[in-house]
């Protein structure tokens, strides 16, 4: 069930969390299937993780594209349409199928819609948005997608298990969910006007004017379009890539639940119960940014990251995997939500699709070289030894946030 929208949220806010959620049904329905059906076509473990890595990089360069666009365009929603289109209309092509690389294209095309609509619809959020409330406007934007991403396998395990569809069939169905996101989207999101004044202050005190980034221990504030974005913020990013380069696509996550005993049947209710824990707490652990500072949130949730693998290495037997699913939930809760505000705060109004931009083409970038990286560690030296390095990388990039000045008063 979704979360009760928190209160005092703008209109749009809310509305585009209903996107969000229709969304991610039709994604999930999908995405906890694909490892195991990517198996029978003959995939390998790095060439699972190429599939979701070379996804997320097509995606990732786009979103760096499509935050300069939405700065420029006098409206953004028309960009966040084109997205929501293009994920519609591909994404259930992965039913016609019949080679790893098949699956491929269609994924990558996929992440092209989610490219183009990622940070056009940030910085609409951020727009409407008060700043006082940004981050229980992102919690809560990330609670109503992962509540799809709740309700997307239950509804393939009940097609699956109830009514015996075969896997082909789930992936055609995903088409409905997707056509009432885009419906919802056309008929329902209005575009909130766009601030010119800086950004009221934050429980962190955030200023928008760029800093050096010496304090940072980066090289130059980053430049893009024409606007500083500040040191600071440069060096927020470069943190973020190094935790990315540790945070590898999360089928290898649910190849370890199958190593561990849990029967395919079931992945999708372990998807499932992943994104209950990260639906019914992203509002209100995301909201702690707004009080007790982004900085400590963050950090609290990428130790809940780090600690999780640890857990994923050591684990032995079944009840481990749902265990380990229930609290990975929590640092998805902590961070989604908290890292955006971040953004948001750092990043003057006239370049906030930029920021959000640069944010997320990162984490894309990043998620490339981090699949194949673990799949490559996966194959050659064990799940082991893989888990542990992403847990390590978490730790070094934890290290260096603790040194980033993201406040001016402590």
């Amino acid at each position: 069930m979704a979360p009760e929208a928190p209160r005092r949220l703008p209109p749009a806010v809310i509305a585009l969390g209903v996107v969000s959620l229709l969304t991610d049904v039709a994604s999930e329905m999908i995405y906890p299937l694909l490892p195991a059906f990517l198996v029978t076509l003959g995939a390998s473990g790095a060439f699972v993780g190429l599939i979701d890595g070379a996804a997320e990089t097509v995606a990732a360069f786009l979103k760096l594209a499509s935050g300069w666009w939405a700065d420029r365009l006098e409206r953004r929603k028309p960009l966040v349409v084109a997205g929501y289109a293009i994920a519609t209309v591909m994404r259930p092509l992965v039913a016609l199928a019949r080679a790893p690389w098949h699956v491929l294209i269609v994924r990558a095309t996929d992440r092209v819609g989610k490219g183009l609509r990622s940070s056009p619809r940030d910085a609409m959020l951020a727009d409407a948005a008060p700043p006082d409330r940004r981050g229980a406007a992102f919690g809560f934007h990330r609670a109503m997608d992962h509540a799809g991403a709740l309700i997307g396998p239950l509804v393939a395990w009940a097609l699956i298990e109830g009514l015996g569809a075969a896997h082909r069939s789930v992936f055609a169905l995903a088409t409905i969910p997707g056509l009432l996101a885009l419906a919802v989207l056309v008929l329902a999101v209005r575009e909130p006007p766009r601030s010119s004044s800086p950004p009221a202050s934050t429980p962190e005190k955030i200023r928008s004017a760029p800093t050096p980034s010496a304090a940072a221990g980066v090289g130059g504030s980053l430049s893009y379009g024409g606007d500083k974005l500040g040191g600071r913020f440069a060096a927020y990013v470069a943190c973020l890539a190094v935790f990315t380069l540790g945070n590898a696509t999360d089928f290898f996550l649910l190849l370890r639940a199958q190593e561990l005993g849990v029967p395919a049947s079931q992945v999708p209710l372990l998807w499932a119960l992943l994104h209950l824990s990260k639906s019914t707490l992203s509002t209100w652990l995301s909201g702690l940014s707004d009080r007790l500072g982004r900085k400590r949130v963050i950090l609290g949730g990428w130790l809940v990251y780090g600690l999780t693998y640890l857990g994923f290495a050591a684990a032995s037997t079944v009840w481990h995997a749902w265990a380990l699913f229930l609290v990975y939930g929590v640092y998805f809760a902590l961070t989604e939500g908290s890292e955006k505000a971040l953004v948001a705060d750092l990043a003057p109004p006239a370049a906030r699709g930029r920021a959000f931009g640069i944010y997320n083409f990162t984490l894309g970038i990043c998620l490339l070289p981090a699949s194949l990286g673990f799949g490559l560690i996966w194959d050659r030296a064990g799940h082991g030894s893989a888990f542990i390095v992403a847990a390590g990388l978490a730790l070094v990039a934890s290290v260096g946030l603790v040194f980033v000045p993201t406040t001016a008063s402590r």
